[in-house]
């Protein structure tokens, strides 16, 4: 049996799924990236190969998200794609009457827009955070619940406050003035879930025209609050599917089938030694940010440099 993995290497999560011929998950993981995506990268293939029937052979690699270059490196991936592409890959292959995809994440969150299958636009968030799943994490400690509890605390609220998140600071500020006025706590979550949903479309989403079937994914469409206050503001049912934080692995995974060659690739990456070492080149005016990068001691490849001079 034919298998081929997707990789999704966030700033906040590692995932991977692999799949067979029809695009089925035969196995998915989701990991913490812990700062140290080629770490993360070797547990996640590890917990992946022990879940695997050991007739399965990988005939495609693919990575997508914020360190997609480098793994694909590690990895030897046949393909390496944009996190716009692979989401929206992967949403149409399971609601392919898709017209919008909402993704919060980690530490980004984006919107794409589709018609008759293809992305006519896309957006992301800037600079700000606010609004994505480390700044609702952040508030859950603050207020001294798990994240994964908001949505439940939210659908609880009868009297959501308000809450300034166009920005995090802001945000924090506000948040600590509700909690010491006596605002319920439910309240304060719904208030911060509605928040959210109102920074995304007036950030992100801003001059779009955003239209159903909406798909919402990534790690903060599990949050039943933010959910509810989307579908209250558009006036649409949204979807989320159960696998909603895999679709970029699940896209990248379709399209390194799509893209196959006639290689059976080795996942047993455990023991290889993959370092980067950084330095600055100083041969001309542009000063720039080399980065070497090593695999079993070799030089396989080099980035940073803009007047093509070539480093060994």
């Amino acid at each position: 049996m034919n298998g081929y993995l997707g990789v999704d290497i966030g700033s906040i999560s590692t995932k991977g799924v692999i799949i067979d011929e029809n695009n089925k998950i035969l196995v998915s993981e989701y990991i913490w990236t812990e700062g140290n995506p080629t770490e993360a990268v070797t547990k996640l293939i590890e917990i992946l190969k022990s879940k695997l029937p050991n007739d399965l052979k990988i005939k495609g690699i693919g990575t997508t998200g914020s360190a997609r270059k480098l793994i694909g490196l590690l990895l030897d991936a046949n393909v390496v794609k944009n996190e716009i592409t692979a989401h929206a890959i992967g949403t149409l292959s399971k609601y392919p009457n898709t017209k919008t995809i909402l993704e919060i994440g980690g530490q980004d969150s984006k919107i794409i827009l589709i018609e008759d299958g293809i992305i006519i636009d896309y957006a992301m968030n800037t600079l700000c955070a606010a609004g994505t799943g480390s700044f609702l994490s952040s508030q859950a400690k603050r207020l001294g619940i798990e994240v994964e509890d908001f949505g439940n605390y939210a659908l609880k609220s009868k009297n959501p406050v308000k809450i300034a998140a166009r920005c995090t600071v802001f945000a924090e500020s506000d948040l600590v003035h509700k909690a010491q006025v006596g605002y319920l706590k439910e309240d304060i979550i719904a208030g911060l879930c509605r928040a959210v949903v109102l920074n995304y479309l007036n950030n992100v989403g801003k001059g779009k025209k955003i239209k159903g079937p909406i798909v919402f994914q990534g790690g903060v469409s599990k949050n039943k609050g933010v959910l509810k206050y989307f579908e209250e503001t558009l006036n649409e049912k949204i979807t989320v599917d159960k696998d909603s934080h895999l679709m970029g692995a699940l896209g990248v995974a379709i399209l390194s089938k799509n893209n196959k060659k006639d290689t059976i690739y080795n996942l047993n990456i455990k023991n290889i030694e993959f370092k980067t070492k950084g330095l600055e080149c100083n041969g001309c005016a542009n000063n720039c940010e080399i980065l070497k990068i090593y695999k079993n001691k070799d030089l396989i490849d080099v980035w940073g440099s803009k007047c093509g001079k070539t480093f060994k």
